[in-house]
């Protein structure tokens, strides 16, 4: 039986955490641990995200919900990260900001393969000089392959509804909201995608926060647009069906 740190590979783990710009750049050692925890975090999530999918695909909807409500508490989990961020003042940030060099958040592949897999269709990140060719090859796949909403509307057709149209799925959609014995099922899964789609938009704006906090209206680690670039995003949704159906119950 392996040991505590044999099993967790914990002495490769906390040798990776290497900063850059000196002994008098003290936050830099938590900059790189919380986004590493970050990415860490994001590749459980594409787990469990890409396992609801797939049994949405099989027909299933018990366990996709299940996989959906564990993502919300993962996602919570990446919020509080920004609480640890949050104690590092601005003139601590600028004394190892160039260590970054072109390097910032928006880079992260898993980030933009959770995007894909929960619904956007949004292709501006596939091909950027940034990825490695296994990260290309990743995001390629998760934008040609189907999304959690996609598994929806398998189950959706599954069940008997015309999801061809707009107006259709909508009308599926206040059927499901009866909350019948039949669809009950089928609903809570709608509110579990609309939880998972709430919890990546407070993730959005409470990153423009920290990134306020931390630069202001300045423009972003690597020549970014920054705080105007994030609140660009804050609207965007996985699932505007699900959210324009409120208006209509």
């Amino acid at each position: 039986m392996p040991a505590y740190g044999a099993y967790l590979q914990l002495p490769a783990l906390l040798e990776n955490q290497c900063p850059h710009a000196g002994p008098d750049a003290h936050d830099e050692l938590m900059f790189i641990t919380v986004h590493q925890v970050f990415e860490l975090l994001f590749k459980q999530l594409l787990l469990e995200l890409g396992d609801a999918r797939d049994r949405m695909l099989g027909g299933e909807s018990y366990l996709p919900r299940k996989r959906l409500e564990r993502a919300v508490v993962i996602q919570r989990a990446l919020l509080a990260q920004f609480d640890v961020l949050d104690t590092m003042e601005p003139q601590d940030f600028a004394v190892f900001r160039g260590a970054l060099g072109a390097g910032n958040g928006g880079q992260s592949a898993q980030f933009w393969e959770l995007a894909l897999l929960s619904g956007s269709r949004d292709d501006t990140y596939l091909d950027r000089p940034w990825y490695t060719e296994q990260e290309r090859s990743r995001l390629r796949r998760r934008f040609e392959e189907p999304s959690l909403w996609d598994g929806f509307l398998a189950l959706l057709t599954d069940a008997g509804f015309d999801v061809a149209t707009t107006s259709h799925r909508a009308a599926a959609c206040r059927r499901l909201a009866a909350r019948t014995d039949q669809h009950r099922q089928l609903w809570d899964l709608a509110e579990a995608l609309i939880a998972h789609d709430q919890a990546w938009a407070s993730w959005q704006g409470r990153h423009l926060l920290t990134v306020q906090r931390q630069i202001g209206r300045r423009r972003g680690t690597g020549g970014t647009a920054g705080a105007a670039h994030l609140k660009s995003r804050l609207d965007d949704r996985f699932y505007p069906e699900l959210w324009e159906l409120r208006a209509s119950l």
